[in-house]
C-alpha cells in the first residue's frame, strides 16, 4: 500500500509538472505583454515598468542576465529626426542598461557599441530612422526566470495579486469555494442519487416498458444542451410561474432552480451509464446464485449488485467532484453565483491572466488528489483490488 501511494504520489507530480509547463506556455509566453493587455492605449512607462515588476514579466523566459525595461520618452520620433529617451528613476547611475535599437542609418550619442547606456543619468539621443527600441536592465541572478516564478507560485500555490482589482488571490479562492460547494454538493448527490435509483429501476425492468421509458428520457436528457435548459428555466419557473429567482446569492431560494437544472442535466447520462453497469452485473452468476438461495430481491440489488458495481460509480463521481470546488461556468454565470466559476469568467471577460492560473493549476491539481483518493478506494469497495 505504501509502495503504491509513494508510486502514485509520483506520477501525480509529474502530472502537475506538465500543468505548470502548460500553463507558463499558455499564460507566461503565448499570451504576450499583460501589461500592454491590463493598461490599455497609451499607458505611462512608469506603469508598465511597475506592472511587469510585480508580474515578473520582465524577467527572462527560463534563464539570463536582461530584464526588459521602460524609459521614458518625453519627445515623440518623427522620422529623420532626433529623439530622446530618459531612463526609468528607479535607476541608480551604475546601473547597467542595454538598448537594442532597430532601424536605418542610426547614430547614437552616450550610447556604446555594444548597446550598453554609457551615462544612464543623460538622455541618449538618437537620429535616423528608428523603427522600435528595446531597453534591459542587469540583474545579479541569472537563475531569476519567469519559469522559476511560475514554479515557486505553484509549489506554495500563493499567485500574487489580481490584476484588475490587486486583490490577493487566495482570498478570492477562499471567498469562492463556499458558493461554489453550496451549488455543486446537491447537484453531485442528487446526480448520484437519483441516477443510481432510476438506473436500478430500468435494469430491474430490463427490455420492458418502463426500461425503455427511462432510456428514451437518457437519450433526450444528453441530447438538450445545458444551456437550453437554463434558459427555460429561468423563463418558465422564473419568469413565467415566479416560483425561485433566477438572480443573486444569499438565500437557499437562489440555489433551488439552478440545483435542480443542474441534476436534470446531468441525470440523462448517469441513468444511461448506471443502466449499462447494472445490466452487465445482473448476467454474473453470484446474482443468480444468490436468488436461488433466496436471497430477498432488495437485498440483491441494494447489497450484492450495488456493491459490485461501486467502482465504476466510483469512477464516474471521481470525474465530478472537481468541479465541487471549483463549480459550473454556466450555472454560477447565468444565476449571479459568486462561486470560482463565476469568478473564471469575469476573469477571462477582463484578461485577468494571473487569476485564471491560478483558476487552471487549482482545478488540476484537484484533479490528481482525487484520482488518487479514488484508487485508494477501490481496494475499499472492491476486495479483489489489490494496491501493490
Amino acid at each position: 500500500m505504501i509502495r503504491f501511494i509513494l508510486r502514485r504520489t509520483g506520477y501525480s507530480v509529474l502530472i502537475l509538472i506538465g500543468v505548470l509547463l502548460l500553463t507558463f506556455l499558455l499564460f507566461d509566453v503565448a499570451s504576450g505583454d499583460p501589461a500592454a493587455a491590463v493598461l490599455g492605449k497609451n499607458p505611462r512607462p512608469e506603469e508598465i515598468e511597475s506592472m511587469r515588476r510585480e508580474l515578473g514579466a520582465d524577467l527572462p523566459l527560463l534563464w539570463g542576465t536582461l530584464c526588459r525595461t521602460e524609459v521614458y520618452s518625453p519627445l515623440q520620433f518623427p522620422e529623420g529626426k532626433t529623439g530622446k529617451w530618459l531612463l526609468h528613476p528607479h535607476f541608480k547611475a551604475d546601473t547597467a542598461v542595454k538598448a537594442k535599437l532597430h532601424g536605418e542609418n542610426l547614430q547614437t550619442i552616450n550610447l556604446a557599441p555594444d548597446g550598453t547606456v554609457k551615462d544612464p543619468d543623460q538622455p541618449v539621443q538618437i537620429s535616423g530612422k528608428l523603427y522600435s527600441a528595446e531597453f534591459y536592465r542587469a540583474q545579479e541572478n541569472p537563475w531569476n526566470s519567469r519559469f522559476l516564478r511560475a514554479l515557486k507560485e505553484a509549489a506554495t500555490l500563493d499567485f500574487g495579486r489580481t490584476l484588475m482589482t490587486g486583490e490577493p488571490i487566495h482570498v478570492i479562492l477562499r471567498r469562492g469555494v463556499g458558493p461554489s460547494l453550496a451549488l455543486m454538493l446537491p447537484v453531485f448527490l442528487g446526480e448520484i442519487l437519483f441516477g443510481v435509483a432510476l438506473a436500478l429501476i430500468a435494469a430491474a425492468f430490463k427490455d420492458r416498458l418502463l426500461d425503455r421509458l427511462l432510456v428514451l428520457f437518457s437519450v433526450a436528457g444528453m441530447s438538450v444542451s445545458y444551456l437550453v435548459l437554463i434558459l427555460f428555466g429561468q423563463w418558465f419557473f422564473g419568469y413565467y410561474c415566479n416560483w425561485f429567482p433566477v438572480w443573486g446569492w444569499g438565500s437557499p431560494a437562489y440555489l433551488c432552480l439552478p440545483v435542480m437544472i443542474g441534476i436534470l442535466s446531468g441525470l440523462g447520462g448517469g441513468v444511461r451509464f448506471y443502466r449499462t453497469v447494472f445490466a452487465d452485473e445482473l448476467k454474473k452468476e453470484y446474482l443468480r446464485t444468490a436468488a436461488a438461495k433466496g436471497v430477498p430481491v432488495w437485498k440483491i440489488y441494494s447489497v450484492h449488485l450495488l456493491r459490485n458495481a461501486a467502482v465504476p460509480i466510483l469512477t464516474r463521481a471521481s470525474a465530478v467532484l472537481p468541479f465541487l470546488f471549483t463549480g459550473s461556468l454556466l450555472l454560477e454565470t447565468f444565476f449571479g453565483i459568486p462561486g470560482l466559476g463565476f469568478t473564471g469568467i469575469e476573469a477571462l471577460n477582463n484578461a485577468d491572466l494571473q487569476l485564471l492560473k491560478a483558476l487552471v493549476f487549482v482545478s488540476a491539481l484537484l484533479f490528481v488528489v482525487i484520482n488518487l483518493l479514488t484508487d485508494l478506494l477501490y481496494a475499499v469497495f472492491d476486495p479483489r483490488i489489490r494496491l501493490a
